[in-house]
């Protein structure tokens, strides 16, 4: 096995082969996850499922909130999750940033919660777009604590 960084096999990059799905059975939702990791700190930058992706920049606890996620935010796109208050968020600019000049992105959809903390997610992705010097359409929403969309 190759150099992993932090030395755990669970890190290592993967695309997910997924067949496209119209509708899933009734009561089981299907997953639209399409790689791994998907924590901000263990994506690679140049990880082949960043290359001409729309890429979903989500707060953790968006998933958690809105039980639709998979559906409404993630389907057709590149993954990454952090939380502003609790990740040490040191490197996200820059690791953003990388992530923005190193592929070809078509769309940026940043998806935090209501909550004031949330915010800095947000912020770090714009202020990683502006480093880039990167021309990428961006969408932030904002998911209340009851799990619906509040823009």
């Amino acid at each position: 096995m190759g150099n992993l960084g932090c030395g755990c096999p669970g890190s290592m990059a993967r695309v997910i082969e997924r067949e496209e799905t119209t509708d899933a059975p009734q009561g089981k939702a299907t997953s639209e996850l399409r790689q791994w990791p998907v924590q901000l700190h263990l994506v690679p930058p140049t990880a082949p499922y960043f290359q001409n992706a729309d890429i979903l920049i989500s707060a953790d606890c968006v998933a958690f909130a809105m039980g639709s996620m998979h559906n409404d935010l993630l389907k057709g796109k590149a993954l990454a999750i952090a939380c502003p208050k609790l990740d040490d968020t040191t490197a996200y600019v820059d690791k953003l940033a990388h992530i923005f000049s190193a592929n070809a992105i078509k769309s940026v959809t940043v998806a935090i919660m209501e909550v004031p903390c949330c915010r800095g997610l947000d912020i770090m992705v714009r202020e990683a777009l502006v480093k880039s010097g990167m021309d990428i359409p961006l969408e932030s929403i904002v998911i209340g604590i009851n799990g619906e969309r509040r823009n």
